[in-house]
């Protein structure tokens, strides 16, 4: 008896264990996005659009710079509430269901570069280090923003993947963090669409490289990705209207086309769908300047708006409007 009661209280020990492991993790996760340099949130990327809010700020200077920043409806409002209930609930998800693809990623960059040895050899191209980062940060930024170009239009264009989208689109206030705001469904796609890309992104370019370099190297942050997220990537999803320069929205996305993409006005929800660059939709028509919109309201319009308020209305939403239940 008093072995089987130590076992059980052993038992009982390592449950708890394991979910105290489990919840530190998803901390871990939801703090992650400002202690790590990939994410838009940094802290380090916040600080350094401080200089770009208050060059807006001063356009207008109605109020005093703290209060222009940092509004109560816009970063304690019921919106801003949903946005953080999806970052911690997205955080189990990403633990379950996520973490194990970047294995596959790795594994696809393996086969992907093993298959390349086998139909052309091993010695038909041999780029220095150097270089096979220089070409793979260019690649990857290019082809992975072309595939996310794709998944958005997508997410607009075909009817059930426009269930799941909505939960983004129906933030009626944003600051930075409404980008974390994705239903689950979406945000597993959004990061097979990536992994897939990453994985024979790699192995090409690991194949290029004869192998030279460190397949985790590739996992480091791209200086494309650096650069863009100092530049005010976190206003994309903010109350700040930072236009760029109008030659320059031909190329780049600014952080006031993306608030059109978030218009309330259906006309604008397929439009600026691009992550970073902004040709994508220049060559397949559906870029929108800064200049062509004058006023802005976030949502889905007054019908749809009062129907996603709430966290579980945006995350049980999508299932009941695909079986009928309105």
């Amino acid at each position: 008896m008093r072995i089987f009661a130590a076992r059980t209280i052993q038992m009982k020990i390592m449950s708890i264990d394991t979910v105290l492991t489990f919840l530190e993790s998803c901390y871990k996760v939801c703090t992650d996005l400002v202690m790590t340099p990939n994410k838009r949130t940094y802290f380090l990327y916040m600080f350094t659009s401080l200089p770009l809010v208050y060059f807006i700020y001063k356009k207008k200077k109605k109020q005093s710079f703290i209060k222009f920043l940092l509004p109560k409806k816009i970063w304690l409002g019921k919106s801003a509430f949903v946005d953080y209930y999806f970052i911690a609930f997205n955080s189990v998800v990403k633990i379950l269901l996520i973490a194990p693809l970047f294995i596959f990623g790795f594994k696809l960059a393996f086969h992907t570069t093993e298959y390349l040895n086998k139909w052309f050899g091993y010695e038909l191209i041999q780029l220095s280090t150097v270089s096979t980062m220089i070409a793979y940060t260019i690649a990857l930024s290019v082809f992975g923003d072309f595939v996310s170009y794709l998944i958005h239009l997508a997410m607009h264009k075909v009817p059930f993947l426009w269930e799941f989208h909505k939960t983004h689109h129906s933030a009626t206030t944003m600051n930075p963090f409404t980008q974390y705001r994705i239903h689950p469904v979406e945000l597993i796609l959004n990061n097979l669409g990536a992994i897939l890309t990453f994985g024979l992104m790699t192995g090409v370019f690991d194949y290029l490289s004869a192998s030279q370099i460190n397949k985790w190297t590739f996992a480091g942050v791209n200086i494309f990705t650096l650069i863009f997220n100092f530049w005010g990537a976190n206003l994309r999803h903010s109350h700040v209207k930072f236009k760029f320069y109008n030659f320059l929205e031909y190329i780049f996305i600014s952080p006031v086309q993306h608030q059109i993409h978030h218009s309330d006005k259906p006309e604008h929800y397929d439009k600026n769908l691009g992550s970073k660059f902004a040709f994508w939709d220049w060559i397949f028509g559906t870029l929108i300047r800064s200049k062509e919109v004058k006023k802005l309201h976030f949502g889905l319009g007054k019908n749809d708006n009062q129907n996603y308020t709430s966290f579980l209305q945006n995350l049980l939403n999508p299932f009941k409007n695909m079986l009928g239940h309105k």
